[in-house]
């Protein structure tokens, strides 16, 4: 089901961005070279993975190569502003996730770029679940011993995110909230190293 539901997503981005410049340069034929798709985030981590996912089925479906280029820092916003400055013209894409796409725009006060501006959204392309997970040395069982065991030790227990800001920090802030826990947030440079 998975793939069906990838293979449908990648049929649609290439119908998406086929459609995108049919529109933008009716007399030129798009794709008629390599296609750059931006990444905020370091390789490794969740949005490296579907990109090279789509891109492989992208390139066969697109006929033209498409370049992972990875411009990570400031959750995202160092990529989305290389994005915002290139030119309009569909070579240059970004794979954003719903920090770039939605809580950059809240977050900060001010970015070097509007998202509802800048950027036009062309697919949908993956649902990303989040979990809790905890490490098997914990002697927990379920969510609500875990809660018990973190309310007996606030501020002994850590947690790591992809950084500041994103929805894997946000989430576990409003987990804490909900719970009554305290929990010390440590915030890595992306998912991958915060996983290592």
């Amino acid at each position: 089901m998975m793939n069906r539901t990838f293979v449908r997503a990648a049929a649609g981005a290439a119908l998406s961005l086929t459609l995108i410049a049919a529109t933008s340069t009716a007399a030129a034929a798009y794709p008629d070279r390599p296609i750059r798709i931006v990444i905020g985030f370091p390789a490794g981590g969740p949005l490296d993975q579907h990109a090279r996912l789509l891109t492989d089925k992208l390139q066969a479906v697109l006929g033209q190569p498409l370049i992972v280029d990875y411009k990570p820092g400031a959750g995202g916003s160092v990529g989305a502003d290389a994005v915002a400055k290139s030119a309009p013209d569909g070579y240059t894409l970004m794979l954003a996730n719903t920090g770039v796409a939605v809580i950059n725009g809240a977050l900060y006060s001010k970015l070097p770029y509007d998202t509802l501006r800048d950027f036009v959204p062309v697919a949908r392309t993956a649902m990303q679940p989040l979990a809790l997970l905890v490490t098997p040395k914990l002697p927990v069982k379920d969510l609500r011993q875990f809660i018990d065991y973190a309310k007996a030790r606030p501020g002994q227990i850590n947690y790591g995110s992809a950084g500041n800001g994103g929805i894997s920090h946000l989430v576990p802030e409003m987990f804490k909230t909900a719970t009554g826990t305290f929990m010390v947030h440590i915030p890595y440079r992306g998912s991958a190293p915060a996983f290592t």
